[in-house]
């Protein structure tokens, strides 16, 4: 998750948004160059928000189910699942790079990049951007409420029982680690997938105005234009999600901490070693 949301970072946010502020032409401004951008950004985006919900799924398989989390909660299962979700989300979007055209050819190298006019009309495109739009996020909506609804209503009921067993046994309620390792798995969860849906909210709630208005906010818009800025704050609250998961990470898992600080060392530890 955090190094999907990171190649988020770097394709939309550096390569696409900053570079073309600062560096507006570039190999990037070519035809074939934005097309790749573009198709990668959202190869990069259906990553991040796909794994989330895997992530959402482990974690509701590890809480809920403890005869299928010896066998599913494992590197191995891990690796499968991400190469899987990446491999897929590449898959879906090689149909992307040809939606685009040409604004201008100069010395035969086409320049800027223009949707063709046949994604607009063609059923066949019309689906692919239907399918693009329920795949994400629609259903990863569902499906990390839904998953969520079912850890959270496990992790209550086994505290309940867990609370009557102690107090008969000991008579009192005390203190429990199993009970506060829960309690921060749910911390964890809702923190991530909870910041997932929020901060998407307003891209989803975007793309059904446009879908039932049939309208564009480049119509007659302006900066001030408030569909114009619930798009704008849209691209940005889903751009943003992307950097909450790193951090939510790097704050709550002593873990995380550690492969991280490992991992920024090492560089280092190599080059001692070699030097030595």
């Amino acid at each position: 998750m955090a190094v999907t949301d990171l190649l988020v970072v770097i394709i939309a946010v550096i390569l696409h948004r900053i570079r073309g502020i600062y560096f507006p032409v570039s190999f990037l401004t070519t035809t074939p160059g934005c097309s790749a951008s573009a198709a990668l950004n959202y190869a990069a985006r259906d990553s991040s928000v796909w794994l989330t919900v895997t992530f959402t799924f482990d974690r509701c398989v590890a809480i809920c189910c403890q005869k299928l989390k010896t066998k599913y909660c494992t590197e191995k299962t891990a690796a499968v699942v991400i190469a899987t979700v990446c491999s897929l989300s590449c898959i879906k979007h090689i149909p992307t790079y040809f939606i685009y055209e040409p604004v201008y050819i100069i010395d035969n190298v086409p320049w800027f990049c223009s949707i063709k006019l046949s994604f607009y009309t063609s059923p066949g495109w019309a689906a692919f951007d239907w399918l693009d739009r329920i795949l994400t996020p629609c259903v990863p909506f569902v499906l990390i409420l839904l998953l969520n609804m079912l850890t959270i209503r496990h992790v209550l009921m086994a505290n309940k029982a867990r609370k009557r067993f102690q107090h008969h046994c000991n008579g009192s309620n005390q203190s429990d680690s199993e009970m506060e390792n829960r309690k921060k798995s749910i911390i964890l969860l809702l923190s991530i997938s909870g910041s997932f849906v929020a901060l998407w909210m307003a891209y989803v709630i975007n793309m059904f105005y446009v879908r039932l208005t049939k309208g564009s906010y480049f119509e007659g818009s302006n900066n001030t234009d408030q569909r114009f800025i619930l798009q704008e704050s849209g691209y940005m609250l889903q751009l943003f999600s992307c950097c909450t998961n790193t951090c939510i990470y790097a704050v709550t898992q002593s873990k995380f901490r550690k492969e991280l600080n490992n991992a920024v060392k090492y560089p280092f530890k190599l080059f001692f070693k070699f030097w030595k």
